[in-house]
């Protein structure tokens, strides 16, 4: 069971100051006048010592207090540029950064949960006993800012105010990193003591980049110390190693979830968008995918955009579910980003008005951005994530370079799409009333279903099956990814899923307020189901369709058609659909191979799931048996219809 507060708080063992009066006087003594005053109004002793004791550590030059004033951001743009961090790019607002080419990803093979004796760990996940945790900071840390600035930033994870935005300071040497902060992240220095207060609690992030260089990237570290909710990282760049307001912070917020407020708390891997439907009826969903695999390319299908990543999730007092992002922007993947696929994004990429720090795309000979999948003709020459680029070029095991690195990122405020929702900056949340999980899976599940109950729909986010991306550094091959949210549960995974089953299932969700769970896939290839190629069984903008007949069924407007793994749509509901929502011919041929179940492909990916989570301790016995009611479902429909199902012979059986 993970313990708060729980043996020696790391940063405050290496930097030596015991007591708020000894780092207020060390501050002072460390700071100009100017930028002590920020904080000297603080009232928390944990705030101000946090701050003291990394200042030791890293003995940075200066200290910049960051209180999210146009001056101060423009004062990091600055920073960044004179750095070389960032390098100005031809249309206003737009830069580009470079990580090292070695570092294009999460560094997951030297990423560590600090833990306590006795303290369990997901068995995902690597882990460093606090001792030696305590010594590898130490060396790795001490004195790693000199020469450097330590900007210091206050943030709220979610809308100021909501039960479930938690706040979080972030000090890094990095002037990038602050740079997407600002972008990604709600500044509240003015709110933060008030909110720390009303939580008891904050999140503390220490990074730096130390040289930058790429011998020092063997030992480039991230940590999280989930007793006291502090993250270290250092000689690393890429923001999913550095950011820690994001993946870091969010580790915390999932044991926040499941070890404090279980049954009533989520902290999820999901974006969240909202469908309109009959009369103007605004519906909220959530979607739960790994990194890669299209949370933004499905938010962004939504009517209105509220969040691509991240999302605190809660049983208001109403008996709703509600919702909020974390984020207020985009770290999103770029790759095949066009305009037949996202024309909302593209418009910010493309044209002037959005602040965009681009990172690992190639920039051409005018300084365009330009990258993989981009629908415009590639370039000749430019600079990319490894250096000077032209068409042709290949790396030393004889492989062609393409023009972006796969998981090449553009940064940018969400307001800055237009169909950003007025809901984002809400406390109270979204209602959501719809949860999707998907993966890349090329050739078992149809695009949609939906779970029979509540607890059908957790053990779908529990089987999520996905293609390895470019997100993790060194990851290949076909993976389990379940909720898409197992690089981030710290706790064991028999934890987590407990507390899934207790909050859908909870007896607080109102009547009528219960989401509909579902799963999606529009990855689905021709090959997989009788053609040829791999190309997919479909378009991406076509899952406008499929979150719109969600909608439908969460209003129980749409009937559907029961099967061992739960409701799949009916042929003429979504022939409308198609024609209404993207103005799109839907034959019925393409339905018969899109909703056809392939029973040996989903009873060989059940029994994965039973064989992997059967080596796991204290899971759920419900998980067991609704796979084993699953599977015992396909094997008689394969007995009686053979091994390809479609959906009339379901129709059929099912009796509807």
């Amino acid at each position: 069971m993970l313990k708060f507060y729980e043996g020696i708080d790391i940063v405050k063992e290496i930097g030596g100051v015991k007591t708020a009066e000894a780092a207020r006087t060390l501050l002072e003594e460390r700071m100009s006048a100017e930028q002590y005053a920020r904080i000297a109004g603080f009232e928390d002793p944990e705030i101000i010592l946090k701050i003291a004791n990394a200042a030791v550590m890293c003995e940075p030059d200066q200290i910049f207090i960051n209180t999210g004033t146009e001056a101060d951001k423009q004062f990091i743009r600055d920073m960044a540029l004179q750095k070389g961090e960032e390098d100005i790019l031809p249309m206003k607002g737009h830069t580009i950064h470079y990580d090292l080419k070695e570092e294009q990803g999460r560094i997951i093979d030297r990423t560590y949960y600090i833990s306590n004796p006795g303290e369990s760990v997901s068995s995902l996940a690597n882990r460093m006993p606090r001792a030696e945790a305590i010594e590898t900071v130490r060396k790795g840390m001490v004195g790693i800012m000199r020469g450097k600035t330590m900007v210091v930033g206050f943030y709220s994870r979610g809308p100021v105010g909501s039960p479930v935005s938690n706040p979080a300071i972030e000090m890094t040497s990095s002037a990038y990193v602050s740079h997407s902060a600002e972008i990604l992240y709600r500044n509240a220095y003015n709110d933060f003591e008030r909110e720390a207060r009303k939580l008891g609690h904050f999140y503390t992030n220490i990074h730096s980049e130390g040289l930058n260089r790429p011998e020092d990237l063997p030992n480039a570290r991230v940590f999280m110390d989930r007793a006291y909710r502090t993250t270290y990282a250092y000689n690393c760049t890429y923001a999913g190693n550095t950011l820690l307001l994001k993946k870091g912070n969010h580790r915390f917020s999932v044991d926040r979830s499941v070890y404090e407020k279980r049954g009533y708390e989520l902290a999820e891997h999901m974006f969240i968008t909202c469908m309109r439907g009959q009369n103007g009826r605004i519906t909220g969903i959530t979607g739960a995918a790994p990194s890669g695999c299209g949370k933004t390319t499905t938010a962004m299908a939504g009517d209105e955009f509220v969040g691509d990543d991240l999302a605190q999730m809660w049983i208001a007092e109403d008996g709703t579910i509600r919702s909020v992002n974390p984020e207020c922007g985009i770290f999103g993947i770029v790759e095949d980003v066009n305009e037949e696929g996202d024309p909302v994004l593209m418009r910010c990429l493309r044209h002037p008005g959005t602040e965009v720090i681009w990172s690992n795309v190639l920039i051409d000979e005018n300084g365009v951005p330009q990258w993989v999948g981009n629908g415009e003709p590639t370039p000749l020459k430019g600079r990319n994530f490894q250096g000077d680029w032209e068409k042709g070029m290949k790396d030393a095991k004889g492989k062609e370079i393409p023009i972006s690195h796969p998981n090449a990122r553009c940064t940018l405020a969400s307001s800055a799409l237009s169909n950003y929702s007025t809901l984002a900056e809400d406390p109270t949340g979204v209602e959501t009333r719809v949860v999707t999980y998907s993966g890349r899976d090329s050739d078992t599940m149809p695009p949609v279903w939906t779970a029979r109950n509540s607890d059908e729909g957790v053990v779908i986010g529990a089987c999520i099956v996905s293609a390895a991306t470019a997100t993790e550094v060194g990851a290949t091959g076909v993976k389990r990814a379940p909720w898409a949210n197992a690089p981030f549960i710290p706790g064991p995974l028999g934890d987590y899923m407990d507390a899934q089953f207790k909050f859908f299932g909870s007896g607080q969700i109102g009547k009528g307020k219960r989401p509909v769970m579902a799963g999606l896939n529009y990855f689905l290839t021709h090959e997989a189901r009788g053609g040829t190629g791999k190309k997919l069984l479909g378009e991406k903008r076509d899952v406008k369709v499929w979150l719109s007949w969600l909608e439908r069924r969460a209003h129980d407007e749409v009937q559907a058609i029961e099967t061992p793994i739960g409701f799949i749509p009916k042929y003429e509901d979504l022939k409308r659909l198609f024609k209404a929502r993207i103005d799109k011919d839907y034959p019925r041929d393409l339905y018969d191979k899109q909703f056809s179940l392939y029973i040996d492909n989903i009873v060989k990916r059940i029994d994965l799931q039973l064989d992997a989570y059967g080596k796991e301790d204290n899971l759920p016995a419900r998980l067991f048996e609704v796979l084993k009611v699953q599977r015992e479902g396909l094997m008689a429909l394969k007995e009686t219809y053979g091994s390809i199902v479609t959906p009339a012979q379901l129709e059929a059986a099912s009796g509807n």
